[in-house]
């Protein structure tokens, strides 16, 4: 392993580090309504991205690529319903977190992959592995079990998969560098949660500027928590294969889980283990497969290039 890809794995690991210790951070905010957190998390999440684009010099990069969605309806719409589906995903999380359903939410990243292979087949028509059909076999399965054994679809793991698997989708037809794209996304959502708030403080219902210097502090620094993974994501993504990229993106719920039932007690029922060991050995399919084909495809691509 070359340094560029060390840096690479340090960045890409951190990124992931930091999204799995989240739902510490939005605990801190338990007391404030999950639709506050979001409004304040979208507005400063803007905010934090345009002193950003300043300081990292990419403020006409902003404005060329705002203009050209303009002229572009398909990326306009794309970029519309990458910020709603973005906006759908962070509630459900923080809402989700902050009422006791950490570990389903751990299990709605862990599916994540796999709804994406079930969005590729189904919208971009991409064919296939065996490997991969068994791998979402298997997922399903482990969904299947949890439904089956509670009575309750696990709607908040479906709702954040799905979200977050269409979410990608959209982002592959804008194909903007990473800072840019998030600015654009919350700058569209931007007003929505500006009059939101803005109508909850005249209505006195708002923990902004009428709570705690601590909560005020946590709400702005929302933009921060929200933009910094991101950030390190996008360096180290341009720095490592695609491939070691998804075995890395398993740190995020696997800290997930581990703080759900080791720091907020939450049940973890034997079901709910065989579930996830299900799907866990989707994901093992599914990453392994990935792994050999593209290993595969290097070694034709050297055969004709010799």
């Amino acid at each position: 392993m070359n340094s560029n890809t060390k840096q690479g794995v340090i960045y890409a690991g951190f990124s992931y580090f930091l999204w799995g210790l989240l739902p510490i951070y939005w605990k801190l905010l338990h007391g404030v309504n999950a639709k506050e957190i979001l409004a304040n998390r979208v507005l400063w999440s803007f905010i934090f991205m345009l002193i950003i684009l300043l300081f990292t010099k990419k403020w006409g990069l902003f404005i060329k690529t705002w203009k050209g969605f303009a002229q572009n309806k398909k990326q306009m719409y794309a970029l519309i319903s990458a910020s709603f589906l973005i906006s759908i995903n962070w509630y459900t999380y923080i809402w989700a977190v902050n009422n006791g359903h950490m570990i389903e939410t751990s299990l709605g990243y862990y599916i994540n992959p796999l709804v994406s292979i079930l969005l590729g087949m189904i919208v971009l028509k991409e064919k296939l592995s065996f490997y991969q059909y068994i791998s979402f076999g298997l997922a399903a399965t482990g969904v299947l079990i949890i439904t089956f054994s509670h009575g309750q679809f696990p709607w908040v793991a479906i709702i954040l998969a799905l979200s977050f698997g269409l979410y990608g989708l959209a982002k592959k037809m804008i194909n903007v560098d990473s800072s840019v794209g998030l600015t654009l996304e919350t700058l569209t959502v931007t007003p929505i949660a500006a009059i939101y708030l803005i109508i909850l403080l005249f209505k006195g219902n708002s923990s902004f500027l009428t709570a705690s210097a601590g909560t005020n502090l946590l709400l702005i620094g929302a933009g921060v928590a929200t933009a910094v993974p991101l950030l390190y994501f996008a360096k180290g993504a341009q720095k490592i294969p695609l491939s070691l990229l998804g075995f890395l993106q398993y740190i995020a719920p696997t800290l997930t889980l581990i703080l759900g039932i080791f720091m907020y007690k939450e049940h973890f029922s034997k079901v709910q283990l065989l579930s996830f060991i299900f799907i866990w050995t989707a994901l093992t399919i599914y990453s392994l497969s990935k792994t050999n084909l593209l290993s595969s495809k290097r070694i034709k691509e050297k055969s004709i290039q010799g």
